[in-house]
């Protein structure tokens, strides 16, 4: 069993890279074909022929363009994105600091959708057809079919204008930082704020992220909660559930530990996807909330067609879904005896 569980882990792994290698070649000559001049854009405001000229030849973009993607492989390999021709500093620089902000409003959001998904879902599947089970339909159907946008603004009138208890914007408060430096060791202001003992900040960046961490986890509760309901219906018609009722097994046993370890596998696969929704997501909502991530420097790349920063964006978020699909994938033949690997 151990070895057909490895030699899966090693197949999925080897088309994780077939679908990776796909992505970066598809975007990167759908980038060469989109009408632009990255050497006019690459030497700024009113360029000289004679500049962008040099800046052709230091970008290669004088050369044919299936050379000019292998030497973007090559790079690659290396672990070289290029250049940004909008900020002009190293993509994997720009991506580092943004893939972190991303990454940590990604968690929470996730861990707020999870939780929640799972209650409602369980709830409304034991009090089916009552009024919890009809509120938390419409609540699942609300975030599935609500606009993000509509909604961060709708969170931020509400809390930031009328009850004033929550900030508007930013990911932490620029005098609070000025204050109470904080020590990057993660990249993670939640966790590099307790791990330096800086409660001041940890306080204010929660403050932070609740109102963008909710809007994103929207989308992921209604799904989630579908999902858990329509199979925790399913399962508690099993005989096994009505002997467990039988044997006067507490309830919240029943519904939490036996009836959901067996409804919670295909809920996996909706969290898988629901993640990379949240990943795509975060685009606008960085951008509603200013939060300084890879949606916003994505928005910001696309709007100067800064094609090695999107480049780099699309690749990082290629790499993010393939990879925890590839968990979810593993986490369900785990789970799930009946998975032939």
């Amino acid at each position: 069993m151990a070895r057909k569980f490895g030699e899966y882990i090693a197949y999925r792994v080897v088309l994780a890279i077939f679908v990776i290698l796909g992505v970066i070649t598809v975007v990167f000559f759908v980038s060469r074909i989109i009408p632009s001049d990255p050497a006019a854009l690459w030497v700024g405001a009113h360029p000289t022929k004679e500049a962008i000229e040099k800046a052709r030849e230091e970008l290669h973009l004088n050369e044919p363009v299936i050379k000019q993607y292998f030497y973007y492989l090559s790079s690659l390999l290396h672990g070289d994105l290029g250049v940004s021709i909008r900020t002009h500093n190293p993509v994997t620089q720009d991506l580092k600091s943004a893939f972190t902000a991303t990454f940590e409003l990604i968690l929470v959001s996730e861990f707020i959708a999870i939780i929640i998904g799972i209650i409602l879902g369980v709830y409304s599947a034991v009090k089916k057809d009552s009024w919890l089970d009809n509120l938390s339909r419409i609540l699942a159907i609300s975030g599935v079919s609500l606009p993000t946008f509509w909604f961060g603004m709708i969170l931020q009138l509400i809390f930031f204008k009328y009850l004033e208890i929550l900030p508007l914007a930013g990911r932490v408060d620029s005098v609070v930082i000025l204050e109470h430096p904080l020590r990057t060791i993660t990249g993670f202001y939640l966790l590099d704020s307790l791990i330096t003992g800086n409660f001041v900040v940890f306080v204010d960046a929660l403050k932070h992220i609740i109102l963008p961490a909710i809007t994103l986890a929207m989308y992921p509760i209604g799904l989630i909660t579908r999902q858990v309901r329509s199979m925790m219906i399913e399962v508690l018609q099993e005989n096994y559930i009505r002997t467990a009722w039988a044997y006067g097994i507490p309830p919240k046993k029943i519904y939490f530990k036996y009836a959901l370890k067996n409804a919670i596998a295909p809920a996996l696969i909706t969290v898988g996807l629901s993640f990379a929704y949240t990943l795509i997501g975060a685009f606008l909502v960085e951008l509603i909330f200013n939060w300084p991530g890879l949606g916003r420097y994505a928005a910001y790349s696309i709007l100067s067609m800064d094609y090695p920063a999107i480049l780099g964006v699309t690749i990082i978020a290629a790499i993010a879904y393939v990879f925890i699909n590839l968990i979810v994938d593993l986490i369900q033949v785990y789970l799930d005896p009946r998975i032939e690997l």
